[in-house]
């Protein structure tokens, strides 16, 4: 009970109580279970893991589905399914062509008929004995696990929903934000003290919900490009001093990819942390950082265990370094090395 009293104070109220960042299950504890299940989602709560993250695309009908994209072809076994060979076609998303299977053309009832695999399964082989034992969640049954997991441990897990794609569901006309409001409103979610962040790499949808509801927003922030809506905004523009002071009057938490926290060399080695933990943190936000993932492939070069891309190396190493940047949360594929790393 201690531990989920000082969780909620720093996730929540920006106090110091703890000095350990949260650790946020990213897409439940998907090195080890198909993402974005309710298997990955236990098992990451059960290691430990302050928040799980679903990722939000929306269905034919409407319901906020859990999926990394609206693209199902490479997590589900829709490939497989011949009532839905002529589902198959090529759309364009914020700019990318893209072939397969898209949750904006199934209703709710077609996708609950799917099971779940794996992601990256030559490099996860062992997730791949979980394929298809998993339903795909809505973001109701995602909040419901993360409640009936309080309940049960005594802690405060929290959901980092992240709205995906926002721009282009509302212009096949599945515009979010009103639909996600109400969802929040009946599920009592849109308070200060609510325990959920917001994500979004766009910056209109974050804006506006800041207008309507006080729970915690997180700008998203990318190594290169710029959010879909705002394409004269750029991400190295967003984390100056002065883009921060920015994001700060919106947004609680700024969320940029790990790399510009604590940079790499061509080496892959990692170099000296920049400013941006200190920058952010002078604006008035909280920072998260994402995704740390134990393979060596994902690791810098100082804490991979070999040449061997999908052999773990020392990711609990990796994240002491990142906590002592001064890092508020850390996003990880394996909350329970994750939690190791802290302890």
């Amino acid at each position: 009970m201690i531990r989920a009293i000082l969780t909620a104070l720093i996730l929540f109220t920006g106090a110091p109580a703890v000095a350990q960042p949260l650790i946020i299950a990213h897409r439940g504890a998907s090195g080890e279970r198909p993402e974005h299940t309710r298997s990955a989602y236990e098992l990451a709560i059960e290691q430990g893991a302050d928040v799980i993250e679903p990722d939000l695309v929306m269905s034919k009908d409407g319901v906020f589905i859990d999926r990394h994209e609206n693209e199902i072809g490479g997590t589900t076994d829709v490939a497989s399914r011949p009532e839905f060979a002529d589902r198959k076609t090529t759309k364009t998303i914020d700019g990318v062509v893209t072939v397969g299977w898209f949750t904006e053309d199934f209703t709710l009832a077609e996708l609950k008929t799917l099971r779940a695999r794996e992601r990256l399964p030559q490099v996860r082989t062992s997730n791949v004995a979980y394929d298809e034992r998993d339903p795909i969640l809505t973001f109701d049954e995602v909040v419901t696990i993360a409640r009936e997991a309080s309940a049960r441990t005594g802690r405060t897990i929290a959901v980092a929903p992240e709205l995906k794609h926002p721009t282009y569901f509302a212009g096949i006309g599945l515009p979010m934000e009103d639909a996600f409001v109400a969802e929040l409103e009946r599920l009592d979610l849109t308070g200060a003290d609510a325990p959920i962040i917001i994500q979004c790499f766009e910056v209109g949808p974050l804006e506006r919900l800041s207008r309507r509801i006080t729970a915690p927003l997180a700008q998203l922030v990318g190594v290169g490009g710029a959010p879909e809506d705002r394409p004269d905004l750029t991400y190295a523009r967003m984390i100056t001093p002065e883009g921060l002071k920015a994001v700060a009057r919106y947004a609680a938490w700024v969320a940029p990819d790990v790399t510009l926290v604590m940079p790499r060399d061509a080496q892959g080695r990692s170099t000296a942390p920049s400013t941006l933990v200190a920058d952010a943190h002078a604006a008035g936000l909280k920072i998260v950082v994402w995704t740390v993932r134990a393979e060596n492939i994902f690791l810098p070069l100082e804490h991979r265990s070999n040449a061997l891309p999908a052999v773990h190396g020392d990711m609990a190493g990796y994240v002491r370094d990142l906590a002592d940047t001064g890092v508020d949360a850390i996003f990880s594929d394996f909350p329970g090395l994750a939690r190791e790393g802290l302890r």
